[in-house]
């Protein structure tokens, strides 16, 4: 797993779609979403640490990019 579309394929598999119009709102409700998951057993522990990795580093560039932009 290595980027948010596959964050965003794992999280299909399992029926859950997520997109509300806000890169930061989405990604951290992935994040919980992949959180569930892995408390429920359903992904294992290297999914869920590269799951949430993945989405953290997005989350950190995006915020970043906002904060050049304005």
């Amino acid at each position: 797993m290595k980027t948010v579309y596959d964050v965003r394929q794992l999280l299909k598999k399992f029926g859950t779609f997520i997109y509300v119009g806000d890169r930061i709102a989405d990604l951290e409700l992935m994040e919980d979403e992949v959180k569930e998951l892995y408390k429920n057993g359903f992904i294992n522990a290297q999914e869920y640490k590269m799951a949430i990795l993945v989405l953290k580093q997005d989350a950190r560039k995006t915020r970043d990019e906002k904060g050049a932009n304005q």
